[in-house]
């Protein structure tokens, strides 16, 4: 792997963690990975072969993981020790090959020992239960035992380009917290961290065999993946088309998919409007809008509308913007520049069907403005698709009715938000809406990262992610019964 020598990564953390000794790779089968506020080079990584992905997943289920509890504990505590320790090299590292700020990159390393911890924690809590049989007339002293165990096949963990280090460490801290073997797949948009997280692991004490990281073009790597006899679960997390793909290709698998979300700020009447203007602008922002549970949608009810409208707009323009080196901005690029063209086009056909631009829609490269559009229909591409950029649509509507309707009139449900402090309302919208989480006075993307995470329709199956559903999800149950 190549480093561009003026960049100020440290090169040990990104070395070919994959590459056989002396082993001489081809052009063609090398990914460039580029700085998106440059378009610098800054790394290549091994295009992995059939073969490599066949071998990878031998290696891991052939493998029996014998650490104890207590070495999953302090594994997982040591790496992220290590991860702290390391927060400005890996932030730098982030920020190189996604164009996040500095600002933002630091905080998903904060995210990342959270993981670590929680997994270490939960490596430690017995997951067995106890069921006395004699409880009718037809049973008997004794007793049924659970226990779990670790998968007999290996994980396919496939993540995306927008959290390289912490949509890695969700699949990898449960599955080595219960010790299974994944064959990682990250985004080759942003394949370096990964690297870099799993030689912190090996340094940490994991067996080599329990994690492998394999870089490539998905269509060339995805048969073997998805449906290897030597694949027991498939967790994936990024868009619904390629979710779709995954559900339909392999079959008899166990499958966690996290796929897209069009999340929804409500905003009613009684409101404080200075705090819901801060959310959206926070929750559409943060990360250049590049979060599933990013604010996509604000629906805005219509007697405080304008209010709201001015303070979101007096926020947007507070939002500094640009070299995501530079540790003042609060926002650096999106992934690439297609992606930025895609946001500008979406926002100017809103604009042509009615919708008014009040700032921002301004493109250079991958840098796309904090943006903001008022008298949006919910009908328009800007809300009725996933735009996974920094885009504030605001949808005005009448009565409660009305923006439930709205809420739930598009092929997502991951989370929600909703800034009122009516109880009769707040109980209402956890009943009607049609989403996995409900945050009031909050973003639709808190969370902690152990509690239970996913969404339905067109943005999971209903399986859950968060550490210990993650855990949960990568087990088998095996009962066993003793006659006392």
């Amino acid at each position: 792997m190549s480093v561009a020598a003026d960049r100020p990564e440290p090169r040990e953390l990104i070395r070919e963690s994959l590459r056989i000794a002396g082993e001489k790779v081809s052009r063609s089968r090398i990914i460039e990975v580029r700085h998106p506020y440059t378009a610098e080079l800054v790394g290549t990584v091994p295009k992995a072969t059939t073969d490599d992905v066949r071998r990878a997943l031998e290696v891991a289920r052939a493998y029996r993981s014998t650490l104890s509890r207590y070495d999953r504990y302090r594994l997982l505590m040591q790496s992220g020790a290590i991860v702290a320790a390391r927060r400005d090299a890996l932030a730098r590292l982030i920020t190189l090959e996604s164009g996040l700020c500095l600002k933002d990159s630091q905080y998903e390393v904060g995210r990342a020992c959270d993981v670590l911890l929680f997994a270490a924690n939960q490596a430690l809590v017995d997951d067995g239960e106890v069921f006395s049989c004699d409880l009718t007339a037809h049973g008997k002293r004794r007793k049924v035992y659970t226990m779990r165990e670790p998968l007999l096949g290996a994980i396919t963990a496939i993540t995306p380009f927008n959290h390289p280090l912490n949509q890695v460490i969700h699949k990898v801290a449960p599955a080595i917290a219960t010790n299974n073997r994944v064959v990682l797949k990250p985004s080759e948009k942003t394949p370096l961290t990964a690297f870099a997280l799993a030689d912190i692991l090996y340094e940490a004490g994991l067996p080599p065999q329990m994690l492998s990281v394999l870089t490539g073009d998905p269509a060339e790597m995805a048969d073997e993946l998805l449906t290897s006899r030597d694949v027991d679960l498939v967790t994936f997390t990024g868009g619904v088309a390629v979710g779709k793909t995954i559900a339909a290709k392999a079959v008899y698998k166990r499958q966690v998919l996290e796929l897209g979300g069009n999340d929804p700020l409500i905003v009613l009447e009684d409101a404080d409007l200075e705090e819901a203007a801060t959310l959206a602008a926070s929750g559409s922002y943060k990360n250049s809008g590049q979060r599933c549970t990013a604010v996509k949608r604000m629906l805005v009810q219509e007697s405080v509308a304008d209010r709201f409208v001015e303070l979101l707009v007096e926020r947007t323009r507070a939002v500094k913007y640009g070299d995501p080196f530079d540790p003042s901005m609060d926002m650096g690029t999106v992934i690439d520049e297609a992606s930025a063209r895609r946001f500008e086009a979406v926002v100017d056909e809103a604009v042509a069907g009615g919708a008014r631009l009040l700032i921002g829609n301004i493109r250079r490269g991958a840098l796309y403005s904090p943006t903001v559009l008022d008298h949006v229909a919910p009908e328009m591409t800007v809300v009725r698709q996933e735009t996974f950029g920094p885009v504030s649509p605001v949808i005005r509507f009448k009565t409660v009715d009305e923006a439930i309707r709205i809420a739930n009139g598009t092929a997502y449900g991951l989370s929600s938000s909703l800034c009122t402090n009516r109880l009769d309302l707040i109980t209402r919208f956890v009943q009607e809406l049609n989403v996995g989480s409900i945050n009031v006075r909050e973003v639709p993307g808190y969370r902690l990262e152990m509690t239970p995470f996913g969404g339905i329709k067109d943005s999971g199956l209903g399986y859950k992610e968060g550490v210990i559903e993650a855990m949960k999800s990568f087990c088998n149950t095996k009962t066993y019964s003793l006659p006392w």
